[in-house]
């Protein structure tokens, strides 16, 4: 989603820019899972966690903000009010902050790692830096 002015961001530079974003506002544990063949919904999954509610609409918010200034548009946010689970979609990367509770209780990751083994590629959920 690139302005007139400005190329489309490739997914690598995308993710790029999203785990800059979020690892400058102190995200925690952040993970990213390449679900290329798993889903057609999206290339990468983008998975980290706020200390609090506040710390999960900041994080969003900013990554938002950040994205917007580099010609992004989100195609949607969700859960920015309550602040427990945001997602962020971008087409290709689909991102997810939640706070720690939360994260745990739905564990994607785990979800996401199980069909990448049946896939047979290994494990996915390797931090990104």
């Amino acid at each position: 989603m690139a302005t007139p002015d400005q190329p489309e961001m490739s997914v690598e530079a995308l993710q790029q820019k999203v785990v800059d974003t979020l690892e400058d506002m102190k995200g925690v544990d952040l993970r990213v899972l390449d679900v290329r063949g798993m889903t057609t919904v999206t290339d990468v999954m983008v998975v980290v966690s706020g200390n609090s509610g506040r710390h999960v609409r900041a994080l969003a918010g900013e990554l938002v903000k950040q994205l917007k200034d580099a010609g992004v548009q989100p195609l949607g946010v969700e859960g920015e009010e309550q602040g427990e689970w945001v997602l962020v979609d971008l087409a290709d990367v689909v991102v997810h902050v939640m706070r720690p509770q939360v994260r745990e209780f739905y564990n994607i990751e785990k979800l996401w790692s199980v069909a990448d083994e049946a896939r047979g590629s290994g494990d996915s959920s390797a931090p990104s830096s």
